[in-house]
């Protein structure tokens, strides 16, 4: 007989449709949204902590060489569907147009460790969210990012993550160590909604970014210049955007 773990990795549903690329026209400079990699680096608990060693050390040796050991849901990262979806795409099968391209950053500043972002804090943004945007939510979290305080978030409701669904957006990035519900406050059986319901549509998840303050309420052009790991369920990223001109505005 089979119990009801039998569909656990099964339910991925297909990429959502991208509009046509619009051009961008930059009105400022590139900035980093990553973590540095260091054994700092935010990570949740239940993962290792992330190994760096010289191998190789000049001058005893020619050259120097750093081995990286690591688990690629730490720092900042994406998400594949494969993180929680078997049948869905590795890595390596992302598409180069799901990790660049147009987007918002979403200023949710107001938000405590106990409240959900909702579907009216999207629509209240100060700049319009459009099909195949990538949204970056800032909440603030980013500055606890050292501390125990960085576990215990704000999250993304399902209605919200349904909402971004619906508007057809192809990646939610947030200052936060999950868009789900933090640890210390997940009833037994907790399945991820956030993440199933985003990833199983394609939409991609970028999780501990930072410095997004500088670009709040913003269209900006992101760049996640993710590692291409063969099978991997995710890779660490280093993570860039620029403000643009709203050429739609300007029409």
């Amino acid at each position: 007989m089979c119990d009801r773990d039998c569909s656990r990795g099964r339910g991925w549903l297909g990429w959502l449709p991208l509009p046509e690329p619009r051009p961008s026209v930059s009105c400022g400079p590139w900035v980093d949204l990553s973590h540095p990699l260091s054994k700092l680096v935010p990570r949740a608990a239940v993962f290792p902590e992330p190994s760096f060693r010289r191998v190789k050390s000049l001058p005893e040796d020619p050259f120097n060489v750093t081995e990286m050991q690591m688990v690629v849901h730490i720092g900042t990262h994406v998400d594949a569907p494969r993180h929680f979806f078997m049948d869905g795409p590795a890595f390596h099968e992302i598409p180069l147009d799901r990790l660049n391209g147009q987007g918002v950053v979403v200023s949710v500043t107001g938000k405590s460790a106990d409240q959900a972002i909702e579907p009216g804090d999207f629509g209240a943004a100060a700049t319009d969210i459009r099909p195949g945007d990538i949204v970056a939510l800032l909440t603030g979290w980013s500055e606890h990012s050292s501390t125990h305080a960085y576990h215990d978030h704000p999250h993304v409701s399902p209605a919200a993550a349904q909402w971004l669904v619906e508007r057809g957006v192809k990646l939610l990035a947030c200052d936060l160590p999950t868009p789900d519900l933090p640890i210390p406050h997940r009833p037994p059986g907790y399945d991820w909604p956030a993440h199933h319901i985003l990833l199983s549509r394609g939409i991609l998840i970028s999780e501990n970014v930072t410095g997004l303050a500088q670009l709040a309420n913003q269209r900006v052009e992101f760049v996640f210049l993710a590692l291409n790991i063969e099978d991997s369920d995710g890779a660490p990223a280093r993570v860039m955007a620029r403000p643009i001109l709203d050429q739609a505005s300007r029409q």
